[in-house]
């Protein structure tokens, strides 16, 4: 089912959590919205899924305008972080629940709805632990009952809210495989949001970037990680350092000195780079500065790095270098980035 949102805006007392939204998601992609606290991409969910109506705008379900649908009308599963299973119900009741409420007319006979949640259960790798109860289970079985429930009532659109937010690391890693594996088998279109961009960056086809209401970037893993269209993209995926620069006839130059980088058009901006696309140098033309904490990161390491500011405080950036490079604590280091990008003032 594709689904297009055009042109969303969502009011809550004047304040506008969505403004001017526009997003085209296609038939059996896997989205995820990706943003900190408040960039509204929790929002948008509730705005596809029906449980809030947008302020402006229209939400198309293929050539359907779903905008003021109900979320029965939606046909959508939906799955909370927090599982919202029934405790008082079985695992297998729990899966089977949103065929046994439907309508007389639409409901499936008993054999039928037994069969689905038979076949549900091994889909979900949860064969055996039907007549178990939700508080029989660890976190992660929970969560694939709370899937296999969403998917019993065959939607047209999966949406996920944090789905493995409650979870610890290890099991939070393995069910993001699973999920994805998951995905590919029934091939759903399904959205899912996070706060966690490791999550996003492995899970999703399309990554949305949100920010304030707004989506700051959509496109791959790749396209947000190597190819960032905003300061705040650049910022928020991965980690970065950032120095303001200027460019003078092809140079860039930093306070006032040329750090070995040419760039096109002449302007005034500042110098995103990450601390893998950094190397050292000895070179005359680079950046320097004071090596004030060095910490191991797998097969290499962290250096931290205090650039003077003119009296000011000064600039902090990372850069990661070699297990044995030559960095030591108080020590000056020279280094120039490989990769980069000026965002203009």
């Amino acid at each position: 089912m594709e689904v297009r949102i055009n042109n969303i805006r969502k009011e809550f007392d004047r304040f506008a959590a969505l403004n001017d939204v526009s997003l085209n998601i296609a038939s059996g992609e896997l989205i995820a919205l990706l943003g900190p606290s408040g960039s509204g991409k929790t929002t948008l969910l509730r705005l596809i899924a029906g449980l809030d109506f947008p302020t402006d705008g229209k939400i198309f379900f293929g050539d359907e305008d779903a905008s003021h649908h109900s979320v029965q009308d939606r046909h959508v599963g939906f799955v909370f972080q927090h599982y919202a299973l029934f405790r008082h119900m079985t695992v297998a009741q729990n899966i089977g629940f949103g065929l046994k409420v439907r309508p007389s007319a639409s409901r499936p006979p008993k054999t039928e709805i037994k069969k689905r949640v038979s076949d549900l259960l091994d889909m979900v790798q949860l064969s055996g632990l039907e007549n178990r109860y939700p508080n029989q289970l660890s976190g992660g079985q929970r969560q694939r009952v709370a899937l296999a429930r969403a998917m019993a009532i065959e939607p047209r659109i999966l949406l996920l809210d944090e789905p493995f937010g409650a979870l610890d690391a290890k099991v939070r890693k393995e069910l993001r495989r699973w999920l994805r594996e998951f995905h590919d088998r029934t091939g759903h279109t399904t959205v899912f949001v996070t706060h966690d961009q490791e999550e996003a960056l492995e899970l999703a086809d399309r990554v949305v970037v949100m920010s304030q209401g707004k989506i700051e970037q959509v496109g791959s893993a790749d396209d947000v990680y190597d190819r960032p269209q905003s300061p705040f993209v650049f910022s928020f995926i991965g980690e970065s350092s950032h120095l303001p620069v200027e460019v003078k006839d092809g140079t860039v130059l930093f306070q006032g000195e040329p750090i070995g980088l040419s760039e096109g058009a002449n302007t005034a901006g500042d110098l995103f780079f990450r601390p893998e696309d950094v190397v050292l140098t000895d070179e005359s033309q680079a950046l320097s500065g004071k090596v004030t904490a060095c910490r191991r990161l797998a097969g290499t390491r962290i250096a931290e790095i205090d650039i003077a500011n003119n009296g000011h405080a000064p600039f902090h950036v990372e850069v990661e270098v070699p297990l044995h490079a030559p960095v030591e604590l108080g020590a000056e280091a020279r280094f120039r980035p490989t990769r980069w990008k000026i965002f203009n003032k």
